[in-house]
C-alpha cells in the first residue's frame, strides 16, 4: 500500500514530517510522498524519518497553476528540493500568499466577523498559512460549523471572502518541477470540473508542455472517473498515479493511504515514475 499525496505541518496538514512517517509505518504503507503546498521545508526531515522508519520516502510538493477558472494543481515527484530555480519559484509563490491573505483577513472582517491574525496563525503551526487555516480559525470562533461551511460561505472562489493571488502558467510550474529533476503530474483532475473530452485535451496539450502523469486513483474519484480516466492516461501514455491528499485531522475523513476507506493505489505507480525519471537523465 502506497499514498503519493500527503501534506503536513509545513503547509496545511495537521501532523509534523515525523508523525506523517510514523503513521505511513503504522498504517502498513511501504511508500509515501510528502507534497505540500508550495513548500519543500519539511521535506529533509521527511526523508529522515522515512529511512529510520524503512519507508520509501518521495520528496515532493504540489504547486497551484494560474488558469480561468476552478483549480489545477500540479505535483511533482522525486524532486531535488535544493534547487535555486524551484526555490526561487516557491518563494515568489508564499509571497503572493502572503498579499492573499492580508486581503482575506480584510474581507472576513468587513463582514463583521472579528477575526486576527493570530487566530489563524494558531492553526498553522508557524508554517505556510492558507485558507484552510482561516477555516479552522471561523470554526473555533463559532461563525461555521465545519470546514465546508466555511468554504462555502465565504472561503471558495467566488465567495465574499476570496481573494485571488499570484500563481505560475502550466509551463513555468511543469519547467520548474522538471529544472529540479522532478516528474510532473496533474492532481485530482475532478477538480478542473471538465467533460471528458474537455479534459482529454487539457492533459494532451499538459504533455506537450512536459507533463508526465495523472492522478487517477484519488479519494474524491468513482469509479467511473476512475475508468475513463485510466482510459485518458492509456490514450496518451501518461502515467496513472494516486494518492488521498491526507491532511490528518484538517480532514479526518480521509485516511492515510485509503482515502474515505476504499481507495486502492497501485504500488507499481513507485517504479513507474522512477522509470520516468531516470530516462529524462539519460
Amino acid at each position: 500500500m502506497i499514498d503519493l499525496h500527503t501534506h503536513s505541518i509545513f503547509s496545511d496538514g495537521s501532523l509534523t514530517p515525523e508523525e506523517l512517517s510514523d503513521k505511513a509505518k503504522e498504517t502498513g504503507l511501504t511508500a509515501i510522498a510528502l507534497t505540500d503546498h508550495d513548500c519543500t521545508e519539511g521535506l529533509p526531515r521527511f526523508m529522515k524519518s522515512c529511512e529510520r522508519n524503512s519507508i520509501v520516502g518521495i520528496p515532493g510538493v504540489e504547486i497551484s497553476i494560474d488558469i480561468q477558472k476552478d483549480t489545477m494543481h500540479l505535483l511533482g515527484y522525486y524532486i531535488d528540493w535544493s534547487n535555486v530555480e524551484l526555490q526561487k519559484a516557491l518563494k515568489n509563490i508564499r509571497t503572493a500568499r502572503e498579499s492573499r491573505n492580508t486581503k482575506i483577513l480584510e474581507r472576513i472582517n468587513a463582514l463583521g466577523l472579528s477575526l486576527k491574525w493570530e487566530d489563524v496563525t494558531a492553526f498553522a503551526g508557524g508554517e505556510v498559512v492558507g485558507r484552510p487555516h482561516f477555516s479552522q480559525a471561523l470554526i473555533a470562533k463559532g461563525y461555521v460549523a465545519d470546514k465546508e461551511e466555511a468554504f462555502t460561505k465565504y472561503l471558495a472562489k467566488g465567495r465574499s471572502c476570496y481573494a485571488e493571488r499570484e500563481r505560475l502558467t502550466d509551463v513555468q510550474a511543469i519547467g520548474v518541477i522538471r529544472a529540479a529533476g522532478g516528474v510532473p503530474v496533474l492532481a485530482h483532475p475532478l477538480t478542473l470540473k471538465l467533460g471528458n473530452a474537455k479534459l482529454k485535451e487539457t492533459l494532451a496539450d499538459l504533455k506537450t508542455k512536459g507533463l508526465a502523469g495523472v492522478e487517477i486513483f484519488y479519494s474524491e474519484h468513482t469509479p467511473d472517473m476512475i475508468k475513463n480516466y485510466l482510459t485518458m492516461a492509456a490514450d496518451l501514455d501518461l502515467i496513472a498515479t494516486g494518492g488521498s491528499d491526507f491532511h490528518g485531522a484538517a480532514n479526518p475523513k480521509i485516511y492515510l493511504g485509503r482515502g474515505f476507506g476504499n481507495l486502492d493505489i497501485p504500488d507499481d505507480i513507485v517504479g513507474k515514475l522512477k522509470d520516468w525519471r531516470q530516462r529524462q537523465i539519460l
